[in-house]
């Protein structure tokens, strides 16, 4: 039993640093002004400074997801910009839709994994 709940756990950290470095760079990208986001976010009729907020949540998100207090809060946090990635692709019939269904799967394991313990 221990050595399961020792492997859950190591599961958790590699999915967090995993996902961490993901959001990390998309954010940074986005922050950046890197062209293909902030083309995409354009072509998707959002204003930059939408883009500038996905971005923000998405960098403090991922140092957040290395918290294990604060990893349910920006499993949470992310999840919500999962989504809204995912009605963004099925709306603008944009590729690459598989990419936010699998941070959104990963995102409620890291979030059911970390969330606060009662008392």
């Amino acid at each position: 039993m221990a050595e399961a709940k020792r492997g859950s756990a190591i599961a958790v950290w590699v999915l967090s640093v995993l996902l961490a470095l993901l959001f990390l760079f998309a954010g940074s990208q986005k922050l950046l002004g890197a062209a293909e986001p902030t083309e995409h976010f354009a072509q998707w009729g959002y204003p930059s400074w939408f883009r500038m907020l996905i971005g923000f949540i998405e960098v403090v998100g991922g140092l957040a997801l290395l918290v294990p207090s604060l990893a349910f809060y920006a499993a949470g946090a992310l999840g919500a910009v999962m989504v809204g990635a995912i009605y963004t692709h099925l709306t603008q019939a944009a590729p690459g839709i598989p990419v936010p269904i699998v941070c959104l799967l990963v995102l409620t394991y890291i979030a059911l994994s970390r969330r606060p313990k009662d008392g």
